[in-house]
């Protein structure tokens, strides 16, 4: 199934997709945080039927998108360097900022006050950048409670994935020497178009994951590609700390990104960026 939160008369509603993706009937939450707490995916079926039945239909093209989790309730996770050759390009471009000491997982937090709804535009911050950078990523939620995850159950606790464009101000994270500020800034999540739920998905899943800016190919690659896994992940993770229904882990990205190319290929004023997973969608976004 595929989820969404849309704008309905001006208020936030949580809906699910027809099955040929063309219209979107609302489902009985408040937002989607409180579903993916509350409703199973036999509910979530439930629900569905409910409302075709009822005829609450609303043609996709009619409504608007916002980031299927608008306001994440704790910041999302990220994984570094977690595709060789992305690995390659940032050490080449910053050795001091991004040379791995150990072949471990990165792991960093982003913070997001709201994330960026699919169309909608990403703020340059030109008085604080010089060099914005696009990282096209999966992103896994989290659908319960996890600790203490063994890495062969790691698929029990994923309720879904969606699309992440992890927006990136290398001047400020390289000039910092951590990546906090220079990924956290207002407007540097843009996230969707949809949340998939996890059994329209194999798992661990091997999807292809590119980017484009301006419709010129960026980045390429797929997710099996993956140092450090999923299921690895959540095992390390939550072996130290519990992670919440609703938490959101990018899980890095690939080769191509703007400051892998000699001379880098930064954002600017206007720039359209297409990020795209297999099976799940295009998340597309304008700089301003």
């Amino acid at each position: 199934m595929k989820l969404v939160t849309y704008l309905e008369n001006g208020a936030e509603t949580v809906g699910a997709l027809t099955r040929d993706g063309t219209a979107v009937f609302p489902l009985p939450v408040p937002d989607m945080n409180t579903l993916i707490e509350t409703m199973s995916l036999s509910d979530l079926r439930s629900a569905a039927e409910t409302a075709e039945r009822a005829g609450a239909l609303r043609p996709l093209a009619e409504v608007a998108l916002c980031a299927p989790i608008p306001r994440p309730r704790q910041d999302i996770l990220c994984l570094g360097m977690n595709y060789t050759d992305h690995a390659r390009e940032a050490a080449h471009y910053d050795s001091g900022a991004f040379t791995k000491e150990r072949p471990v997982a990165v792991y960093f937090s982003k913070r997001v006050n709201e994330a960026v709804a699919p169309g909608g535009q990403i703020p340059s911050h030109s008085d604080l950048v010089t060099r914005l950078d696009y990282e096209v990523e999966l992103a896994v939620i989290l659908g319960k409670s996890a600790k203490n995850v063994r890495a062969e159950n790691a698929a029990d606790y994923i309720f879904g994935y969606t699309i992440l464009n992890d927006l990136s101000a290398r001047d400020v994270q390289t000039g910092h020497k951590q990546w906090y500020f220079g990924k956290s800034m207002d407007g540097f999540t843009p996230m969707g178009p949809v949340i998939v739920t996890a059994d329209e998905i194999a798992f661990p899943p091997a999807l292809d994951i590119s980017s484009a800016v301006n419709g010129e190919p960026r980045q390429h690659s797929n997710t099996s590609l993956f140092l450090t896994d999923i299921p690895t992940l959540l095992e390390e993770l939550t072996a130290g700390m519990t992670l919440l229904p609703g938490t959101i882990i990018a899980t890095g990205t690939p080769a191509g990104v703007g400051m892998g190319f000699d001379p880098p290929r930064f954002l600017k004023p206007g720039d359209t960026v297409d990020c795209t997973i297999q099976g799940i969608g295009t998340l597309r976004n304008t700089v301003r």
